[in-house]
C-alpha cells in the first residue's frame, strides 16, 4: 500500500476544498468562494446590499392637473415636482447606495457614517412629506367627511382650527420647514404640527394635512408674500384624500406603551 507524504496529502485536501462553495442565503446571507487566497484559505466575497440599501425610488406622477390650481401656477407646481421632490428622490437613491458602501468599509469612523445617516433621514422626511404634500392637492378646499366632525371636535370649530393652521404656516414664512394636521398614534390626539425642516416631526404622528413652506413651494408666484400662497394652498386642499388618511389612521393600532 502506498505510502502518501504530508505533502501529497496537502495537496489532496486543498484540491478537494476547492471544489466546494457555501451558497448564499435569500435576503443577504454569508457567502463563501471556491477561490483561494495565496494560503490555501477560502476568499470571502461582499456581501449582497439588503433591501434598505436599494436605492431604487421612483418620483410619484402628480394626481391633478397642475394647469388648474387656483392660485398656484403651473410653472410653479412643475417647478417644485421635479426640481424639489425629484432631487430629494434622487439624493435619496444616492445616499442609500452609499450607506452600502461605507458599511464595507471597516476602517471608516462611525462619526463620518452618521453623517451619511443624517442625509438619509433629510432626504426620507423630504420625499415623504412632499408625496404627501402633493396628494393632498387637487382639490376645491371644501371640508368634508368625518374629519371635518373630528377637526371640530378638537379645535372647537373648523374656522379656530384653520386659523391655528395657517398661523402655524405663516410663523414659518421666510424660511423652511413644513406645517402638519397630524394624528398622533400614541396619544391619540390631534394637534397642527410645526417642523422646521425634514428632520423634525412628532413621534408616532401620522400627517393628515401638510403643507409645504419652504420657499422653493411659492416664491416663484408669491416671492416673499408667503401668506398669499397659505391661503391659495387653502383653497386647493383636497379634502377627499385627508379624509381617506384619517380613516386609515384611526384603524391602525396604538404605539407601544399608549
Amino acid at each position: 500500500m502506498a505510502i502518501l507524504s504530508r505533502r501529497d496529502m496537502l495537496t489532496k485536501a486543498a484540491g478537494a476544498g476547492a471544489g466546494l462553495a457555501v451558497a448564499s442565503f435569500a435576503g443577504g446571507g454569508v457567502v463563501a468562494s471556491a477561490g483561494e487566497t495565496g494560503n490555501g484559505a477560502a476568499q470571502p466575497q461582499p456581501l449582497p446590499p439588503g433591501r434598505a440599501f436599494r436605492g431604487q425610488h421612483r418620483p410619484k406622477p402628480l394626481p391633478f392637473d397642475p394647469s388648474k390650481l387656483p392660485g398656484l401656477s403651473e410653472k410653479l407646481i412643475k417647478s417644485h415636482w421635479e426640481n424639489n421632490y425629484g432631487g430629494a428622490v434622487k439624493a435619496l437613491n444616492v445616499v442609500e447606495q452609499k450607506l452600502d458602501t461605507l458599511l464595507n468599509d471597516k476602517d471608516l469612523p462611525a462619526y463620518l457614517y452618521g453623517d451619511y445617516k443624517r442625509e438619509e433621514l433629510a432626504r426620507t422626511g423630504s420625499v415623504v412629506l412632499h408625496e404627501y404634500y402633493f396628494a393632498n392637492l387637487g382639490g376645491d378646499g371644501r371640508p368634508g367627511g368625518g374629519i371635518a366632525e373630528v377637526v371640530k371636535q378638537w379645535f372647537g370649530s373648523f374656522e379656530r382650527w384653520e386659523a391655528e393652521f395657517t398661523k402655524t404656516a405663516n410663523a414659518l414664512a421666510g424660511g423652511s420647514g413644513w406645517a402638519l394636521l397630524s394624528y398622533n398614534l400614541h396619544t391619540g390626539e390631534l394637534h397642527n404640527y410645526w417642523a422646521s425642516d425634514h428632520l423634525h416631526n412628532a413621534p408616532a404622528s401620522l400627517p393628515l394635512l401638510v403643507l409645504d413652506m419652504y420657499e422653493h413651494a411659492y416664491h416663484m408666484d408669491y416671492g416673499a408674500a408667503a401668506a398669499r400662497y397659505v391661503e391659495a394652498f387653502m383653497r386647493n386642499v383636497n379634502w377627499q384624500e385627508v379624509n381617506r388618511r384619517w380613516l386609515a389612521a384611526v384603524k391602525m393600532k396604538p404605539a407601544a406603551g399608549a
